[in-house]
């Protein structure tokens, strides 16, 4: 066997940036301003949203903007995900 050498404190210099931000669980039912759901994911959250009512009318005071910042929206049986730029939801297995 040959020897191997593994240096775990050079190795985290050459590891990419961890991501920020967290999975925010919500209900968009109208009762929050869409400036905080654009807000939440500006700052990096990936949100989880149950929605409660019709989701276009729901979603059309922050789904442009966060479009317009790379971030994505899914709609996944009764919820909505958002993500902030650089975070993709992977459907492949639906």
């Amino acid at each position: 066997m040959s020897d191997f050498n593994l240096n775990l404190s050079e190795a985290e210099e050459h590891l990419d940036d961890e991501p920020e931000g967290d999975v925010v669980l919500g209900i968009l039912d109208g009762t929050t301003k869409p400036t905080e759901w654009v807000e939440t994911v500006e700052a990096g959250n990936v949100l989880v949203l149950s929605v409660e009512g019709d989701l276009n009318e729901l979603a059309k005071g922050f789904a442009r903007p966060v479009r317009d910042m790379g971030g994505g929206l899914t709609h996944f049986r009764e919820f909505l995900v958002v993500t902030p730029p650089g975070i993709e939801v992977n459907t492949d297995r639906l």
